[in-house]
């Protein structure tokens, strides 16, 4: 039996946030958004992305002013240490929550 979506809710999902919607940019925003920060290396292992593939992600997302990239030095070796913004933890929220509410009215 199939069952008919009503038309706002197809236009929801759409409306998402675009920048979010990515496989992995959902797995490091799902990360940091359990932590106060992340090291790069952390983040890496987590998710399975290769560092070039992570720093392309995290570029976009700081680019987007979603993360914050704090790069220092732990003795003599670099260290990256990513963090959520304010405003990149409500983005998020507000995706998730857009995500939830959709499905469920399914």
């Amino acid at each position: 039996m199939e069952k008919n979506i009503p038309e706002h809710n197809i236009s929801q999902i759409l409306e998402v946030e675009r920048l979010f919607h990515e496989p992995a940019r959902i797995a490091i925003l799902s990360l940091l958004y359990v932590v106060e920060s992340a090291d790069f290396l952390f983040i890496m292992n987590q998710t399975g992305l290769t560092q070039g593939n992570l720093s392309s992600h995290l570029n976009k997302l700081e680019e987007s002013s979603v993360i914050e990239v704090i790069k220092s030095f732990a003795g003599k070796r670099p260290r990256t240490t990513i963090k959520l913004t304010a405003e990149g933890r409500l983005r998020f929220k507000n995706y998730v929550d857009s995500v939830k509410d959709f499905f469920g009215s399914l």
